[in-house]
């Protein structure tokens, strides 16, 4: 087999070190990146390299004029001539500065290859200003396509939140806000320095020649002192996050609306998250007026929602960078009926059932802010406004499908 990890992220000086890193310690590493920045003249510039400089370089035509679309029919025919040739303990794929990490992981393991690590590198000290700017990837010349209406805060929080590893920069610029920030927006991951204080070089041909573990299990660490073989190396933390296992199912489950792994109340160094729960409906008039200050309250809040005018409708709730994403994720399974259960993945009918409701099943507002400086008491109280009074609750569902659809222009009903 031929191990294969993933590194991204926008912070390219970082991503490029988790790469170097990895490249120096497993010795025999090849990393693989397709540089984007050439679509406009119709091409993607592809290099294989080690740590030893660049091994080879080629182009790939676009594909549907779309550069990532060129990558992924580039990406998995390379990586199997390296499979084939055999004698690379590690694939590093790196991606182009905007490519998230999903698409890329999914790519990989639909080619039929071993992925065993999906790892986005980040600065400290830039993940709030990433968060807060709302240009498009267009304007900053980062748009993987001429249809790629993305903005940077949306592109880096999905880069963030996808990763179950995070390679961390020593930034001399970040400080404890900034850290704690991180630690919030992605409490699940496992930070994982670039530059330990002491690396040691891994030869994983020698230590493990059958390849990685499965990914569900974390490989066999054949390098740690035995009896017999007391002086083995031990893995650096970073090549040991790259063969640790990646369980794509997993991953998708915990971005999807229904069932992510949203972040928990936390409070620290001047930062915070605000975790908003609530299961009386939304007034969809009162919420879309309360939009703008509701999506500049924080510097990421997202989460699921419903409204009383369209109450079999999960929606998904994704702001960053001052910009809002409000779109229909599927029913909610309250509103379907049994026979089409089976039809729903277990661990979206495990998420449900933790959240079961007598009345309203598995509707609930739950939607969490993470901010420096956040105003929880000011943001509750707004949230709270939003809701359906004492008076509009009681009057019964037929009389909530009466109210504006305030919400239909913005989900283009």
């Amino acid at each position: 087999m031929l191990p294969v990890v993933i590194i991204g992220g926008l912070h390219a000086d970082a991503r490029k070190a988790a790469v170097e890193r990895l490249l120096t310690d497993v010795p025999g590493s090849v990393a693989l990146h397709h540089d984007l920045a050439t679509a406009a003249a119709g091409t993607v510039v592809r290099t294989v390299r080690d740590a030893t400089g660049v091994l080879a370089a080629g182009e790939a035509p676009l594909v549907n004029d779309c550069a990532c679309c060129a990558l992924r029919e580039d990406l998995v025919p390379e990586l199997e001539r390296l499979r084939d040739a055999g004698g690379t303990p590690l694939a590093v794929v790196e991606l182009w500065d905007s490519v998230e990490p999903k698409a890329m992981a999914e790519v990989v393991v639909a080619g039929g290859l071993t992925l065993t690590g999906v790892i986005t590198a980040v600065d400290p000290a830039l993940v709030l200003p990433y968060l807060g700017n709302g240009d498009d990837l267009a304007e900053r010349g980062l748009a993987a396509a001429a249809t790629d209406q993305r903005t940077v805060a949306d592109t880096f929080a999905r880069q963030l939140e996808y990763a179950p590893v995070l390679a961390v920069a020593d930034s001399p610029e970040a400080d404890d806000e900034d850290r704690e920030l991180l630690a919030q927006l992605h409490p699940t991951a496992r930070h994982v320095p670039i530059a330990p204080s002491e690396a040691t070089k891994v030869d994983l041909r020698d230590a493990n020649p059958r390849g990685p573990a499965p990914t569900h299990a974390h490989p066999r660490d054949d390098t740690a002192p035995t009896k017999a073989n007391p002086t083995a190396p031990h893995p650096t933390p970073l090549a040991t996050a790259a063969l640790a296992g990646f369980d794509i199912e997993a991953a998708a489950a915990a971005q999807h609306p229904a069932c992510a792994l949203l972040p928990a109340e936390a409070d620290a160094h001047g930062v915070a998250t605000l975790v908003w729960r609530h299961r009386r409906p939304f007034h969809p008039e009162r919420l879309y007026q309360a939009l703008e200050d509701l999506t500049c309250a924080a510097a990421r809040s997202r989460g699921r929602f419903w409204l009383a005018d369209k109450p079999d409708t999960l929606l998904h709730w994704d702001a960053a960078g001052g910009a809002l994403c409000v779109e229909p994720a599927g029913p909610w399974l309250a509103s379907l009926p049994d026979a089409a259960w089976d039809l729903v993945p277990p661990v979206r009918r495990a998420a449900a059932a933790l959240e079961w409701h007598p009345e309203h099943g598995d509707r609930c507002q739950h939607l969490v802010f993470t901010s420096p400086g956040l105003d929880r008491d000011g943001l509750t109280r707004l949230l709270e406004s939003c809701l359906l009074t004492d008076a509009e609750y009681a009057a019964g569902r037929d009389a909530w499908k009466r109210l504006p659809p305030a919400f239909d222009t913005l989900l283009e009903v």
